[in-house]
């Protein structure tokens, strides 16, 4: 990275790139690794998790570019980390239980929170501090309902989300139904719905991103069906009925559960 950054005689298109126009890169990377673990290709995953190495390595070479920190000070800041969270492994505490463990690594992670708050200046601390913003929508939902969860803030049981759910569902149709529809409301209210889903999700205890994603690979194989049923026929999905796309669609569902 060092050679491809050499500011004469590096590669044109690595030179001029910043934190900013990588990070792009490497949120994709962090989910082709994802979807190479789904697809249980090892070959694959190894291929990806370069990728993905790739990318720590070029962000901290720019790092190093300004001073500021390199490769090696990144390793062991996370070496550091782990023992530092790990005492009943590096240290003298006795073995923790799973439970114990969970509850002991969120209360180190709270506390490394409120150290770089206090090192930021931040007068006011949040429990939601450090949910990063660029996680996808579905993903930081969770971990902000986990987190207001910790503090007593979260409904009393299954049931209550779901009438939560029905009832930000009457608020849309409600919006649905006025005479001037205001774009903005409507959104809002779609939103409130998604938000209360994630909910549902927590409490379920799945992970709504990993759950939508499996949902899009249901739908992407079923509509496939379709398209190759309808090319072995000579027709497009463009030029078929309704109909004899949802007859295609409950055979794709059926096929795909054998």
């Amino acid at each position: 990275m060092a050679r491809l950054r050499h500011p004469d005689e590096g590669c044109p298109w690595d030179r001029e790139q910043t934190f900013a126009s990588v990070a792009p890169y490497t949120i994709e990377e962090a989910y082709e690794v994802s979807e190479a673990i789904d697809s249980k290709d090892m070959s694959l995953l190894k291929e990806e998790l370069g990728d993905l190495l790739l990318q720590i390595v070029f962000h901290s070479r720019m790092a190093e570019e300004s001073g500021d920190f390199n490769f090696d000070d990144v390793a062991q800041t996370i070496s550091d980390k782990m023992i530092r969270r790990h005492p009943h492994v590096f240290g003298e505490e006795g073995k923790r239980s799973r439970e114990f463990h969970g509850d002991e690594w969120e209360a180190q992670k709270k506390s490394e929170r409120v150290e770089k708050a206090q090192l930021r200046g931040d007068v006011m601390l949040s429990i939601l501090d450090g949910v990063a913003l660029a996680l996808p929508a579905l993903t930081r939902a969770e971990k902000l309902g986990k987190r207001a969860a910790k503090a007593g803030f979260d409904w009393t049981g299954i049931e209550t989300v779901y009438e939560k759910i029905n009832e930000e569902i009457r608020e849309l149709r409600s919006e649905l139904e006025e005479n001037e529809i205001s774009g903005e409301s409507v959104e809002e209210e779609l939103g409130d719905i998604l938000l209360t889903v994630v909910s549902l999700a927590r409490h379920l205890r799945i992970d709504p991103e990993l759950a939508l994603r499996r949902a899009n690979a249901k739908f992407e194989r079923r509509f496939r069906f379709i398209e190759k049923q309808l090319l072995k026929a000579g027709q497009s999905p463009e030029n078929v009925s309704l109909q004899k796309l949802e007859k295609l669609w409950q055979e794709a569902k059926q096929i795909q559960k054998l």
